[in-house]
């Protein structure tokens, strides 16, 4: 019980920044290129309790990657319809790659804290580790995030984003696997080679050069988490 309250005390605020900041991405342009739903809908604030799906939020703290309730947006509002949808779709991803950067930073500053402190500063440590390996995470899970949603496959980003450069009658195919799409995600996740082969090692491709000289931090908080 101790164990999986240290993990969920450690994944909890980091992963609630990751799809918060991701939705409020999606909603603000959207408001921004002319269409008012997300803002009417109150889904323009950076309360996680207005994103949040359960599934979706169980996952991320127990496999590394969720998902949130999607940001309604109402086509027929926006100024230019297929463009401004492609950088709706896109902008959540990014969000979630400057997130990563962001939390990346503050784990190399909190760790050139940490070798400032005089060993026999316990207390320091105690509060400053904590915080070391929830940056770690949020670099983490930002990066996944942001891999998995370029994916060109409804209903992830890149498959909404994918269906807005294709004609009509294909663009009309991708739209209608949105209803199924997430089940084949899942499936290819879990039951293919496709995270072992591809996805894991561009996660960690993309983690390196932003953790540096701290990378071990990334991969002890990958190990205590994931027990890998």
């Amino acid at each position: 019980m101790e164990t999986i309250i240290s993990r969920i005390s450690i994944m909890l605020v980091p992963a609630l920044m990751a799809v918060t900041c991701h939705e409020v991405a999606h909603g603000y342009l959207a408001d921004r290129f002319g269409d008012p739903t997300p803002r009417l809908l109150g889904r323009i604030t950076f309360n996680p309790l207005r994103h949040l799906d359960p599934v979706g939020t169980l996952a991320l703290l127990f496999f590394g990657f969720g998902w949130a309730r999607p940001v309604p947006i109402n086509h027929n509002n926006l100024r230019r319809p297929k463009t401004d949808m492609i950088w709706i779709t896109l902008c959540g991803p990014l969000a979630n790659l400057v997130l990563a950067v962001v939390f990346a930073g503050l784990m190399k500053i909190f760790q050139s804290v940490a070798h400032t402190v005089p060993v026999d500063t316990e207390k320091v440590f105690l509060f400053l580790d904590p915080l070391i390996l929830m940056s770690a995470f949020g670099l983490y899970v930002n990066i996944v995030l942001f891999i998995l949603n370029l994916i060109p496959f409804p209903p992830l980003d890149g498959g909404k984003a994918l269906a807005c450069l294709l004609p009509r009658q294909k663009a009309s195919f991708l739209h209608r696997m949105e209803s199924f799409g997430f089940i084949v995600i899942v499936f290819l996740l879990f039951f293919t080679p496709l995270w072992r082969v591809f996805i894991e090692p561009l996660v960690w491709y993309l983690i390196t050069p932003l953790a540096g000289d701290e990378l071990h931090l990334v991969l002890r908080v990958h190990d205590f988490l994931f027990g890998l």
